[in-house]
């Protein structure tokens, strides 16, 4: 099957200059995707399509570009959204003289599309829930460091300071929250967790732009936008399909009904968090395709990315622990450089400024995954296991962040 994209409601005119970044190392990214392409069956993309992620670097989401605008209004002009307006509306209390620019904003997301099967993403949570520590593993040393190959968003991370220093446990645990919230049995629910958070995590893309763009402080023809289109995409896929290829690389086996269940939780999301709508698949193969792309149109690593890794595995001398917090420190470094190992490979270990290492980890994770998924889970208790382990890996992620405090929304809107 072939996936045609057709430009999206954000492209710009294709006479726009790409950004210097696109396509600056497409023999490396097919180096690198080469196993994706091959596992998938996936074809090489058009020139055209290879254009149009060229293209979306310098597109945003409109419909929250406008909600900012009316943010940075005077106090004094009438139509001025304030951050208090906008989280009265998130927790579906929209004043009925709301100004103008909110309104068409909620309008809009709280507009869910008719082919959102709300059953569907329900059962994706729980295919997500039933990951447990896997899917902690794979969207943060695949997903999030095995990202930071790429120069771009690992570039505006360290200009923003959201993975460095003092900051870099509390913005990982934030994302952790959010990803959890969205697995939660109704979490995608306009009452649920995972829903306003998402649409907190919307606001704070354009935030970000609205920021960025014009303070001197980011080369926009380097890069392109500092959340385009292009890259919000590309990081939707870590959470879906990236997800599903780490799990499985670990020996969790994926049905296709569970990957389809799946796909369609994140493709509900992404539209949710302002993502093009054709970039938004019901199969993992269509996925897969735009993201074998992503990988040829990137730029190459820069000193951005060994930077945001080496804060991620100093970090965890930080982290909260229960028990022998000392030993249990240097063993879950131990374990995050060698799980780095297995998906990222010597080459990418180097990328990232890493030494390479044993990846004992990776094979630890095969034998607990065998027999839990194989053999544990195919009793009358599995499913049940399955709940039980995947809640405690969750809570143990969450209290080794925050420690006894409790994550709040609210820390978000600091960004």
């Amino acid at each position: 099957m072939t996936v045609d994209v057709p430009p999206g409601p954000t492209a710009e005119p294709a006479s726009l200059s790409f950004p210097r970044r696109h396509r600056a190392a497409e023999s490396r990214g097919r180096r690198i995707g080469k196993l994706l392409k091959v596992y998938n069956r996936l074809r090489e993309p058009s020139d055209d399509e290879l254009a149009q992620l060229g293209r979306r670097l310098r597109t945003r989401d409109e419909p929250a570009a406008a909600l900012v605008r009316a943010m940075r209004l005077p106090r004094d002009v009438d139509g001025r959204v304030t951050m208090r307006q906008f989280e009265q509306a998130l927790a579906g209390d929209l004043p009925s003289d709301a100004p103008a620019a909110l309104r068409d904003f909620f309008a809009l997301v709280e507009n869910t599309p008719d082919w959102v099967d709300p059953d569907l993403c329900d059962r994706g949570a729980a295919v997500y829930r039933r990951f447990g520590q896997n899917a902690n593993d794979v969207l943060l040393q695949l997903s999030l460091i095995g990202g930071y190959r790429f120069g771009g968003p690992a570039d505006l991370l360290v200009a923003t300071g959201g993975l460095t220093g003092n900051t870099v446990i509390r913005r990982l645990g934030e994302t952790q929250t959010w990803a959890i919230a969205v697995g939660e049995p109704g979490g995608m629910a306009r009452d649920g967790e995972g829903w306003r958070l998402t649409v907190h995590v919307r606001l704070m893309h354009a935030l970000v732009n609205e920021r960025y763009e014009h303070n001197g402080r980011w080369d926009s023809d380097q890069w392109g936008l500092p959340i385009n289109q292009s890259d919000l995409a590309a990081t939707l896929n870590l959470f879906s399909g990236a997800l599903m290829m780490g799990v499985r690389a670990l020996g969790v086996p994926v049905s296709r009904d569970d990957s389809r269940a799946l796909m369609h939780l994140w493709k509900y999301v992404g539209w949710l968090i302002g993502v093009d709508d054709d970039w938004l698949f019901d199969s993992e193969h269509d996925q897969h395709q735009l993201s074998y792309a992503v990988l040829l149109a990137q730029h190459d690593v820069t000193d951005a990315g060994a930077a945001l890794t080496t804060a991620i595995v100093d970090a965890q001398s930080r982290l909260h622990y229960r028990l022998l917090p000392r030993v249990a420190a240097r063993y879950t470094r131990a374990r995050l450089v060698s799980m780095l190992q297995g998906f990222l490979g010597v080459r990418g270990m180097r990328d990232l400024g890493l030494r390479p290492a044993l990846p004992w980890a990776f094979g630890l994770a095969w034998v607990r995954n065998t027999l839990t998924y194989q053999v544990i889970a195919r009793t009358p208790v599995g499913p049940r296991y399955l709940e039980w382990t995947g809640a405690r890996a969750r809570r143990r992620a969450l209290f080794r962040h925050f420690g006894p405090d409790a994550p709040q929304i609210g820390t978000l809107a600091e960004r």
